[in-house]
């Protein structure tokens, strides 16, 4: 699935490229993707007319913010694709679900061959109304993620995200060690961590030296602090390269171009390959059900 690097990068590319577009026509081929909507009328009615204000991202969600005050929400969960086409002449992708068709400057086009992807429109709550969210979110010392959660009800129970909100290595060690699991398990847990997936959670434990089977409690303050900066850092260069394209994903940009940082991974999908710092071969345990890479000699 495309993880927090890919989806804010596409991010960035919609900020530079659709602000300020009029929605001028909004097709649906797939009742699926718009499925929170009574009919596919009904998310048509809610977009069309409409002028992109902002975008923003909170975990894996993109958040498009309308000129009314609503926001669209494109969530891609396992193979959603979002591009950009010059005009409607462009040949569209298989399994292009959603089009969304400005007054000016082409399409926006929302493809998903698993068809787990969704798109919707979601309304602000009324003044005075509480949201509740996630608790490992509210450690947050400030950020953006704290007005989207309020903006957009439907995302308040997503975790801290690693860009959206501002954290400290302190900070994160509250939520760290609020409860006993394995590591990786953390990591990918979207009520406590946004936006992390099976790729970086790998490359993050690695990168910390650490197991990805070790208890979130049994870790001592030096090695929160590195697991922390690996987080941080890991996420950041993989913006940086335009994120991870491998079989799995299938990433693209908005012009279906890949990532880079597939070629800086040093431990996911490198089972039998020599570890890059000890030359001991990578392997592939579980951690529960899930499989994970590691190297037995640089993770303790």
């Amino acid at each position: 699935m495309p993880e927090l690097p890919e989806i804010e990068i596409i991010r960035q590319e919609l900020s530079r490229d659709v602000v300020g577009l009029k929605v001028k026509e909004a097709a649906v081929t797939t009742g699926k993707t718009v499925k929170r909507h009574k009919t596919a009328k009904a998310f048509r009615d809610l977009v069309e007319g409409r002028t992109i204000k902002s975008v923003s991202r909170l975990g894996t969600s993109l958040i498009l913010e309308l000129d009314d005050g609503s926001s669209l929400v494109i969530d891609a969960k396992e193979s959603g694709q979002i591009r950009r086409a010059k005009s409607a002449k462009e040949a569209k992708a298989k399994h292009t679900s959603v089009v969304l068709t400005f007054t000016k400057s082409g399409q926006l086009r929302f493809a998903d061959p698993k068809g787990a992807g969704e798109m919707y429109v979601s309304t602000p709550p009324a003044e005075g109304t509480v949201v509740m969210v996630s608790p490992a979110s509210t450690v947050a010392m400030g950020g953006e993620g704290g007005a989207l959660r309020q903006r957009v009800p439907e995302l308040a129970g997503l975790g801290f995200d690693p860009v959206e909100d501002v954290m400290s290595w302190e900070r994160f060690a509250i939520v760290l060690r609020a409860r006993s699991m394995p590591i990786r398990t953390f990591l990918v847990d979207q009520t406590l961590v946004t936006g992390i997936g099976a790729i970086y959670a790998d490359e993050i434990c690695f990168a910390s030296g650490l197991r990805p089977d070790r208890a979130t409690d049994s870790l001592s303050t030096t090695e929160v602090r590195r697991l922390w900066r690996s987080l941080v850092e890991i996420v950041a260069e993989a913006i940086k390269h335009g994120g991870t394209t491998i079989e799995s994903t299938e990433f693209g940009d908005i012009h279906g171009t890949p990532g880079k940082f597939q070629d800086l991974l040093e431990v996911h999908g490198r089972e039998g390959e020599s570890c890059r710092r000890c030359r001991r071969p990578i392997t592939k345990v579980k951690v529960g059900t899930r499989p994970v890479y590691v190297c037995e000699r640089c993770q303790i």
